[in-house]
């Protein structure tokens, strides 16, 4: 009797635990196969240049996890188009309001210009384009050489410091081997006041770029350098004359008198007291 009660107390012991094995089995293949829910987000369908508008065949709808959000994602074509781009895109990447210039902004380069400045092109070469290490987003200062008015030689003046190279010719994102290019035209960024400097420096003489690291924003006094100072030879000065006393032999000192002239006559007489 014991035997045939422990028999079936196993059997429904085996039971159970199948059961719930096989729930259990039931609900972890079900999460496994569920599908994560989505949104539809707008993207690039191809890789976009900054600067480029925005047009339907180069954007396409594709979809995001709901549990990832996006700020500033959009969701039809007819949201972002004729608008620009300020920074590249690849493709598939999400079109986002950070990356697109401000409505009526314009394409190409003006919507990399911020509100206030200027940008403005310098004829470049080999030596002035820093040996084709120039791309955009270097930061430069501008060097002068001319003859002044006031000095018979010519001098070399820093007008400009800290500035931001816009394009190299006409790229307007920096290859990203960081391989050196000779290019013809720089375009810089610059305050209007700074940008009549840089028209002005043109015409006067010959214009040099300083390449300086991005991190470093000082802006040291820099005094001009003469021809005469290439040398670094220190000019003597020029000897103060010296001067030496000279001792002279006293002069006995003549007594004081008085001289008296009498004249009586015929007599004439001098006198002296």
């Amino acid at each position: 009797m014991d035997v045939r009660r422990l028999s079936l107390a196993l059997l429904i012991a085996l039971v159970l635990s199948g059961g719930a094995t096989y729930l259990l089995y039931s609900h972890l293949r079900g999460q496994k196969t569920a599908a994560p829910r989505t949104i539809k987000v707008l993207a690039a369908a191809q890789p976009l240049d900054a600067g480029s508008p925005l047009t339907a065949e180069k954007l396409k709808v594709v979809d995001w996890p709901e549990s990832m959000p996006l700020q500033g994602a959009f969701a039809k074509p007819e949201q972002v188009q004729g608008r620009s781009l300020i920074y590249p895109v690849n493709p598939n990447e999400p079109i986002l309001e950070t990356d697109l210039a401000a409505p009526g902004s314009g394409i190409g380069l003006s919507v990399k210009i911020p509100e206030g400045m200027r940008a403005i092109s310098v004829r470049s070469n080999d030596v002035v384009g820093v040996a084709g290490f120039l791309y955009p987003g270097s930061h430069v200062d501008v060097l002068l050489t001319y003859r002044p008015d006031a000095t018979p030689t010519p001098l070399t003046q820093t007008i400009l410091q800290d500035i931001t190279v816009l394009t190299a010719g006409q790229t307007l994102e920096p290859d990203p081997k960081g391989k050196p290019e000779t290019v013809n035209v720089v375009t810089l960024l610059l305050n209007p006041r700074d940008a009549q400097k840089m028209v002005l420096a043109t015409q006067q003489g010959s214009i040099q770029f300083l390449l300086r690291n991005g991190a470093d924003q000082q802006r040291p006094v820099a005094q001009p350098v003469l021809v005469s100072q290439l040398g670094n030879e220190v000019t003597p000065a020029t000897p103060k004359p010296h001067l030496v006393a000279v001792s002279r032999p006293k002069q006995p000192r003549q007594p004081e008198y008085y001289v008296v002239e009498t004249i009586a006559g015929e007599k004439h007489s001098i006198e002296k007291f």
